[in-house]
Protein backbone atom coordinates (compact mmCIF):
# COMPACT_ATOMS: atom_id res chain seq x y z
CA UNK A 1 0.00 0.00 0.00
CA UNK A 2 1.37 3.71 -1.07
CA UNK A 3 0.71 4.88 2.78
CA UNK A 4 2.36 2.43 4.12
CA UNK A 5 5.60 3.04 2.00
CA UNK A 6 5.31 6.85 2.77
CA UNK A 7 5.15 6.25 6.28
CA UNK A 8 8.46 4.19 6.34
CA UNK A 9 10.44 6.17 3.78
CA UNK A 10 9.21 9.46 5.72
CA UNK A 11 10.32 8.21 8.71
CA UNK A 12 13.64 7.24 7.81
CA UNK A 13 14.09 10.19 5.99
CA UNK A 14 13.05 12.30 9.13
CA UNK A 15 15.94 9.63 10.80
CA UNK A 16 18.66 10.51 8.08
CA UNK A 17 17.82 14.25 8.92
CA UNK A 18 18.38 14.12 12.30
CA UNK A 19 21.80 12.12 12.19
CA UNK A 20 22.45 14.70 8.98
CA UNK A 21 22.13 18.05 12.05
CA UNK A 22 23.48 16.36 14.22
CA UNK A 23 26.68 15.73 12.11
CA UNK A 24 26.62 19.02 10.56
CA UNK A 25 25.79 20.42 14.34
CA UNK A 26 29.17 18.40 15.79
CA UNK A 27 31.19 20.10 12.86
CA UNK A 28 30.17 23.33 14.09
CA UNK A 29 28.56 24.71 11.24
CA UNK A 30 25.39 26.00 9.98
CA UNK A 31 24.03 26.40 13.69
CA UNK A 32 20.84 28.46 13.23
CA UNK A 33 20.11 26.86 9.33
CA UNK A 34 19.99 23.57 11.14
CA UNK A 35 16.67 24.21 12.49
CA UNK A 36 15.01 25.05 9.73
CA UNK A 37 16.10 21.65 8.36
CA UNK A 38 15.20 19.69 11.23
CA UNK A 39 11.82 21.20 10.87
CA UNK A 40 10.99 20.50 7.53
CA UNK A 41 12.48 17.56 6.88
CA UNK A 42 10.77 16.08 10.03
CA UNK A 43 7.44 17.41 9.63
CA UNK A 44 6.86 15.49 6.61
CA UNK A 45 6.69 12.50 8.41
CA UNK A 46 4.57 13.89 11.08
CA UNK A 47 2.28 14.91 8.81
CA UNK A 48 1.71 11.19 6.85
CA UNK A 49 1.46 9.78 9.99
CA UNK A 50 -1.32 12.29 10.95
CA UNK A 51 -2.64 12.24 7.42
CA UNK A 52 -4.51 8.21 8.76
CA UNK A 53 -6.12 9.52 11.73
CA UNK A 54 -7.85 12.58 9.55
CA UNK A 55 -11.36 13.24 9.84
CA UNK A 56 -12.61 13.89 6.49
CA UNK A 57 -11.06 13.13 2.84
CA UNK A 58 -10.64 16.98 2.64
CA UNK A 59 -8.40 16.68 5.91
CA UNK A 60 -6.27 13.48 5.03
CA UNK A 61 -5.68 15.50 1.54
CA UNK A 62 -4.55 18.91 3.30
CA UNK A 63 -2.10 16.88 5.73
CA UNK A 64 -0.58 15.47 2.73
CA UNK A 65 -0.63 19.05 0.92
CA UNK A 66 1.35 20.17 3.63
CA UNK A 67 3.99 17.42 4.15
CA UNK A 68 4.78 17.80 0.23
CA UNK A 69 5.14 21.47 0.80
CA UNK A 70 7.36 20.44 3.93
CA UNK A 71 8.79 18.36 0.81
CA UNK A 72 10.20 21.30 -1.09
CA UNK A 73 11.04 23.25 1.81
CA UNK A 74 13.76 20.47 2.24
CA UNK A 75 14.87 20.47 -1.01
CA UNK A 76 15.57 24.40 -0.40
CA UNK A 77 17.77 23.54 2.85
CA UNK A 78 19.55 20.81 1.53
CA UNK A 79 20.39 22.74 -1.88
CA UNK A 80 21.46 25.51 0.50
CA UNK A 81 23.69 23.19 2.10
CA UNK A 82 25.37 21.46 -0.67
CA UNK A 83 26.10 24.98 -2.06
CA UNK A 84 27.59 26.44 1.15
CA UNK A 85 29.53 23.59 1.52
CA UNK A 86 27.53 22.61 4.59
CA UNK A 87 27.20 19.45 3.20
CA UNK A 88 28.94 17.31 0.51
CA UNK A 89 27.51 16.72 -3.11
CA UNK A 90 27.17 12.66 -2.27
CA UNK A 91 25.25 13.50 0.94
CA UNK A 92 22.74 16.27 -1.17
CA UNK A 93 22.45 13.74 -3.51
CA UNK A 94 21.27 10.86 -1.10
CA UNK A 95 18.76 13.37 1.03
CA UNK A 96 17.52 14.72 -2.40
CA UNK A 97 16.79 11.53 -3.73
CA UNK A 98 15.37 10.22 -0.80
CA UNK A 99 13.19 13.28 -0.40
CA UNK A 100 12.21 13.07 -4.14
CA UNK A 101 10.87 9.78 -3.96
CA UNK A 102 8.81 10.54 -0.79
CA UNK A 103 7.66 14.20 -3.10
CA UNK A 104 6.55 11.87 -5.90
CA UNK A 105 4.48 9.48 -3.92
CA UNK A 106 2.42 12.15 -2.22
CA UNK A 107 2.28 14.03 -5.70
CA UNK A 108 0.38 10.52 -6.80
CA UNK A 109 -1.03 10.50 -3.60
CA UNK A 110 -2.54 13.66 -3.65
CA UNK A 111 -3.86 13.54 -6.74
CA UNK A 112 -5.56 9.94 -6.52
CA UNK A 113 -7.03 11.40 -3.46
CA UNK A 114 -8.76 14.57 -5.04
CA UNK A 115 -9.82 12.00 -8.10
CA UNK A 116 -11.75 9.77 -5.29
CA UNK A 117 -13.66 12.83 -4.10
CA UNK A 118 -15.26 13.94 -7.16
CA UNK A 119 -17.49 12.19 -6.68
CA UNK A 120 -18.74 12.74 -3.43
Amino acid sequence: MKENKLVELSKQFAVDVVNLCAEIKEKRKGNVLLNQLLRSGTSIGANIHEANYAASKPDFINKFQIALKECYESDYWLGLFKDTKMITEQEYKEMYDKCSKIRKLLISSVNTAKENTKGD
